[in-house]
């Protein structure tokens, strides 16, 4: 990652995760390394089963994307490893949540590591990241529930969406309406129109535009103005 990361990538970066004081990213270091090479960079450790030593360095790294790598191969063998080791990904994860602290880190890994796992079991864990003080564990609950809406699991989506509907953080905003969003394209649409004609006019203006993103204008309108 060192031979190829990019200096003038890493400023880009940095200006655009937040890296600034005050900013949601403060304090974090780029070096200028993009997703697509990372996951070039990690393609062979995707086969080998994932042990939490071998990557707990990275993990814990100061360099965003060497957390990023550690997280793609954990979210790749979140998809493809036996229970045993799913498990084992899983408790790692939450285990570091401080460690995955900006939007990125939490979309390429929670849907597959903490959705897939919660998948066929108690949901109670989405529950208790929703309620914590730490954005990034909110974020994870609600963009972990991708993986169930893909499954045509929706009610925890709309629950959770409930439950965050006065976080007073944007990034958790645009998550509840992104997957609010996926829950009405890819399961069910008057789900979703019913869950807004309760909702609406309670929702954040951010979360209520990214879940009507896809309806006609008209629509758009009517449920905008409910608000």
């Amino acid at each position: 990652m060192a031979a190829v990361a990019d200096p003038d990538a890493a400023v880009v970066l940095a200006r655009y995760f937040q890296v600034r004081p005050v900013g949601y990213g403060e304090g974090d270091m780029f070096i200028g390394v993009k997703l697509s090479t990372i996951r070039r960079l990690v393609a062979a450790h995707r086969r080998l089963p994932f042990v939490p030593a071998d990557w707990w360095d990275l993990l814990h790294s100061p360099v965003h994307e060497e957390r990023l790598a550690a997280l793609v191969v954990m979210a790749e063998r979140a998809v493809r490893a036996p229970d045993a080791e799913r498990e084992l990904i899983y408790d790692t994860y939450l285990a570091v949540t401080r460690w995955i602290d900006n939007w990125d880190l939490v979309d390429v890994s929670a849907a597959p590591v903490v959705g897939g796992w919660l998948l066929t079991r108690d949901r109670t864990p989405l529950y208790t990241l929703a309620g914590s003080a730490l954005i990034w564990e909110r974020r994870i609950a609600v963009v972990a529930t991708h993986r169930l809406i893909r499954a045509g699991q929706t009610e925890d989506t709309y629950r959770l969406a409930v439950a965050l509907r006065s976080d007073h953080e944007d990034l958790i905003h645009k998550a509840v309406g992104w997957m609010l969003r996926e829950a009405g394209l890819r399961v069910d649409e008057a789900e979703l129109r019913g869950f807004l004609d309760a909702y609406a006019p309670e929702l954040p203006r951010t979360t209520l535009r990214y879940a009507v993103e896809r309806f006609p204008p008209d629509q758009r309108l009517h449920y905008r103005q409910l608000r």
